[in-house]
């Protein structure tokens, strides 16, 4: 038997109340179209059941699922109440009450956040399999395999077979079954939601971990649902249980707003409607009053609260345009705080929230209020998130179609992220900490690939977590990035709307670095590198660097090549170029190193000598400013050149020989080589070469660019600059 639906003998973590002991739920019912979800008794789900009609006990569910859904056949629901009444008779709450008003709770709750039938359906009948002789074959057969998974779905495992691993596998279980119908998740919550508000008979010990689970789990589960009406009860009863006296100030404080002779939000409100009929624009302007939970986090930021911090406004409206027609309005007629404004229309929200966030200025006493505009069918949506969706796996009516309204949440990007890496999770208890890490990032980023795909992250995440999100196990051979066309190490943040271009090696052995779990962000990435690393073989204590950890062979262990046989290319020297100045000595400078073909100038100084720079050289200028006079110059008929070159690149296994090869094709030879330790993935390597043709210079560095894991090569600049 479900323990935790208890509802308090004596009383629990009390709700806040407003002035004059009304609850925030009566005032917003008076204020606003927030969904009511406390209206529940004993009375009304308790009645007498006469064959072939409605039974009295299920008035409510069928009158609150009407309002949504006027068509409804609503006998399903009478056949499971039936069922589940008859299987769950002479069970009793810890409270003293049938048990069957638990289920009705729950029903009610979905009811008025406008699930549709089948899920109500499945919420009377969901503990039946779990606490009665009901089996799940039978509710198969009796109202169809919809119904029977999502009962299957929110069925605890047995604490007999799993022991302390029921809870996590439960989970681990109902996140598998929301992967493929996320109204499984719905039921959850309501179920979690119900559990919470009759929480006060239980021990103490008990309320703070159920309460502890919720925080860490529930909660996010239902933000990433766009639930909100569920996460923000939830998060008050949670914030009750956990910190009381906290709790209590914020309560203080609510009450103290609520016995204030003035209200700036009303007054807020007054003047809005003023600019909205001057302008001609239908809108319903509500006071949408702060949460407990919100008015704490708003109290630690500002101190003192006004009276405006206690609330929004919500403007409601048709259509999308009329959004941003009301916001038009308000910022020409009222000083808007720029810094205050989002549009979540235009991109909405991972969890299908849709709104228009700003933010004006009072006159007078300068108190900022906060203005969400949305259309109804954005706040419907707003408040129940998926739910209000209906049946997300039903086709789309033809006004559905039309309007463009519906949106698909059968496999939201966090979902599929949480599915992908579970599978990998080794057991209950990582899987377990890892969920609530994953659940505890609580805010979505998109960046865009180059083929115009998109990934969707989690905030902070690396462009490791993008190359594990994208390419999975295979990102193991990921040598880098491009993010927004700039080359940047795997470690690098992403930010929302980023684009990233991820370089992949070519070897089918490569490993992830040690080092990249310091960077990975997502479970999916941290899981298949601790997984990959585990498995990697110990090398013994003499092993080649080439099957080693991945990154280049240390600059000792750098191939030396042979030096040049006589007779091979020299550098360039002073002979080689024709100075526009009779009887002067030509000398190369050593700070830009010109070889054939670059474009040079040449300088008159001291002793008739003439130096020779290439154009781009810093030290051109700096000649140029202090009055030295300029000689024309070029290369006479030298063909081979002697050159230092600089590589940069991304460390992995082979590399160093893949470079040298690719160098050796272009008939360099190879003078000295040096090859720095590797810096966060990066290593730079330094090659003095001989070219039997200076014209090849730009094919040899080509060809080195193009050897994966390259991403630079320069001509490599001395430290000093002499002339």
């Amino acid at each position: 038997m479900n323990a935790e639906a208890a509802k308090p003998a004596t009383p629990g973590p009390a709700m806040p109340t407003t002035a004059g002991g009304v609850t925030p739920a009566a005032s917003r019912r008076k204020a606003r179209p927030r969904i009511d979800l406390r209206r529940l008794g004993r009375a009304a789900l308790l009645g007498t059941a006469t064959r072939g009609r409605l039974p009295a006990a299920i008035g409510h569910v069928v009158e609150a699922h009407r309002a949504h859904h006027p068509d409804a056949d609503v006998e399903p629901l009478r056949h499971a109440y039936l069922l589940a009444e008859s299987s769950h008779r002479g069970q009793m709450r810890k409270s003293g009450e049938p048990y069957i008003t638990h289920p009705l709770a729950v029903t009610l709750i979905l009811a008025e956040l406008g699930a549709e039938t089948t899920t109500l359906t499945a919420s009377l009948l969901h503990d039946t399999v779990e606490d009665t002789e009901v089996t799940l074959d039978q509710v198969g057969k009796e109202f169809g395999a919809e119904v029977r998974y999502l009962v299957d779905g929110v069925t605890k495992l047995e604490k007999v077979d799993y022991g302390a691993a029921a809870e996590p596998e439960t989970f681990r279980k109902m996140l598998l079954a929301t992967g493929n119908d996320v109204r499984v998740m719905s039921i959850k919550l309501a179920d979690r939601l119900h559990n919470m508000r009759t929480l006060g008979v239980m021990r103490r010990e008990k309320q703070e971990r159920i309460a502890r689970v919720t925080r860490d789990v529930l909660i996010p589960l239902a933000e990433r649902l766009g639930v909100q009406a569920l996460k923000s009860e939830l998060e008050d009863l949670v914030f009750a249980v956990l910190h009381p006296e906290e709790y209590a100030r914020t309560r203080q404080l609510v009450d103290d707003n609520g016995a204030r002779p003035d209200n700036p939000l009303a007054t807020a409100a007054d003047e809005v409607r003023t600019v909205l009929r001057e302008a001609d624009i239908s809108a319903e302007v509500l006071i949408r009053p702060r949460h407990f939970v919100s008015v704490h986090r708003v109290s630690r930021s500002r101190a003192p609260l006004g009276g405006a911090d206690f609330g929004r406004l919500l403007v409601l409206v048709q259509e999308d345009a009329d959004c941003y027609a009301v916001l038009g309005e308000l910022h020409t007629c009222m000083t808007p705080v720029v810094a205050e404004f989002k549009d979540f229309i235009a991109v909405p929200k991972f969890n299908l929230y849709q709104s228009l966030h700003t933010a004006v200025t009072r006159p007078g006493d300068g108190q900022v209020v906060e203005v969400l505009i949305r259309t109804h069918q954005m706040h419907k949506v707003a408040e129940a998130g998926v739910v209000a969706l209906g049946n997300p796996y039903a086709p789309p009516s033809e006004e559905q179609s039309e309007d463009g309204e519906r949106a698909d949440p059968t496999r939201p990007g966090w979902l599929s992220r949480l599915l992908d890496w579970q599978r990998g999770a080794p057991d209950a208890d990582t899987f377990w900490s890892t969920l609530r890490e994953d659940l505890a990032q609580d805010r979505e980023i998109t960046v865009f690939r180059p083929d115009g795909g998109s990934l969707g992250l989690p905030e902070g995440a690396t462009c490791v977590d993008a190359a594990y999100a994208q390419y999975g196990e295979d990102a193991h051979a990921c040598i880098g990035a491009r993010v927004n066309g700039r080359l940047a190490t795997l470690s690098t943040v992403l930010r929302d709307g980023d684009s990233v271009q991820l370089l992949m090696g070519q070897d089918p052995a490569s490993e992830p670095s040690e080092e990249w779990l310091e960077h990975a962000h997502t479970p999916t990435a941290r899981i298949a590198i601790q997984r990959r690393l585990a498995a990697r073989p110990q090398p013994p204590a003499a092993e080649s660097p080439r099957t080693g950890p991945p990154g280049p062979a240390p600059a000792a262990e750098a191939p030396v090549p042979r030096p040049p046989a006589e007779g091979a290319a020299p550098r360039p020297g002073p002979d080689d170029v024709i100075a526009d100045l009779p009887g002067a000595t030509v000398r190369l400078a050593g700070c830009c190193t010109p070889v054939p073909p670059d474009e040079v100038t040449g300088f008159a100084v001291r002793g008739g000598v003439v130096t020779v720079h290439r154009v781009g050289c810093g030290a051109v200028a700096r000649m140029r400013d202090t009055g030295r006079t300029e000689v024309g110059v070029r290369w006479g008929e030298t063909a081979g050149c002697r050159v230092t070159l600089l590589a940069e690149s991304f460390g992995r296994p082979h590399l160093l020989a893949d470079l040298t090869e690719a160098m050796a094709q272009e008939g360099a030879q190879i003078v000295s080589a040096t090859v720095e330790p590797p810096d966060r993935q990066r290593v730079r390597h330094t090659y003095t070469v001989l070219l039997p043709d200076a014209a090849r210079l730009p094919v040899l560095m080509r060809a080195m660019r193009n050897v994966a894991g390259v991403y630079d090569v320069s001509r490599a600049q001395p430290q000093t600059t002499g002339v």
